[in-house]
């Protein structure tokens, strides 16, 4: 069976994140490689709206998002930061998580995170989730963690899986639910192909492009752009196909060819 690789080249990674520091096994490193990535590295479905199937082979992944200047979705961005950090010596394991509670509305398990481990240290990973953690978590219940203007924590719900929640002043969401029980490739080269080509999913009906720092999530759904600061009201504006093209180039550091923009902004 095909277990999971960290054949990558980690000086291209590093190069592409902007990361300069030695690299180990311990959590200043995989706070600081995560922080980096979800900086670097963009939240995006282009490929989908251009008709292209989505490869999360390592190689593929690989040349899409560290040589070719390009972003994904998590399955992309997971395997990538996984293979990064088996290199570098952390455990790590492969999951899928559904979006909200499925105890309030049940979803599929769509999304990919990472559990990752070192000496007895075990936290959650996910640079892919688009508006989801700047920083690992650790991998336990009852603490509220403070990321710039978010803040988030890990409760085991009534099922005994876990919720990665988010605070929003004096409310609280489910961000999606996962359990520990590793995944193979094969399980996300299906969930892949799913979100990929299922005219039902979010992937296959627009383009989606995002990005959050410190105190705002930028977004581009369609040709809607918007910045979403906690406690405060988004600012939305609706793009033009120049515009369109303008701020994949200039908000979100995308490089994209005249012609695939084109071919995107025919989708608008």
């Amino acid at each position: 069976m095909t277990m999971w690789s960290d054949e990558v080249d980690l000086d291209a990674y590093l190069e592409r994140i902007g990361e300069t520091a030695p690299v180990r096994p311990d959590a200043a490193t995989l706070t600081r490689l995560h922080r980096a990535h979800v900086a670097a590295i963009r939240f995006e479905n282009l490929d989908v709206m251009l008709g292209r199937p989505i490869d999360v082979t390592l190689a593929a992944v690989e040349q899409k998002l560290v040589r070719r200047g390009r972003g994904g979705y998590c399955y992309e961005h997971a395997t990538l930061f996984g293979a990064v950090l088996q290199a570098i010596g952390f455990r790590v394991d492969r999951l899928l998580a559904r979006t909200g509670d499925p105890l309030e509305e049940p979803r599929p398990r769509s999304h990919m995170t990472l559990r990752v481990a070192a000496g007895d240290e075990v936290w959650l990973a996910d640079v892919g989730f688009g508006s989801g953690l700047l920083e690992p978590l650790p991998l336990a219940a009852g603490r509220r963690h403070r990321q710039g203007a978010w803040e988030y924590e890990l409760v085991v719900g009534p099922d005994g899986a876990w919720r990665l929640r988010e605070g929003a002043e004096s409310t609280w969401r489910t961000v999606q639910t996962f359990t520990e029980e590793p995944q193979y490739p094969v399980d996300v080269e299906v969930a892949n192909y799913d979100t990929s080509t299922n005219p039902r999913s979010p992937f296959t009906q627009r383009c989606i492009v995002m990005r959050k720092n410190a105190g705002a999530v930028h977004s581009l759904i369609g040709r809607e752009y918007s910045v979403e600061r906690p406690g405060r009201p988004a600012r939305r504006e609706t793009l033009s196909d120049q515009d369109f093209a303008s701020a994949l180039r200039t908000e979100f550091g995308l490089r994209l060819e005249p012609a695939e923009v084109r071919m995107l902004t025919a989708t608008l």
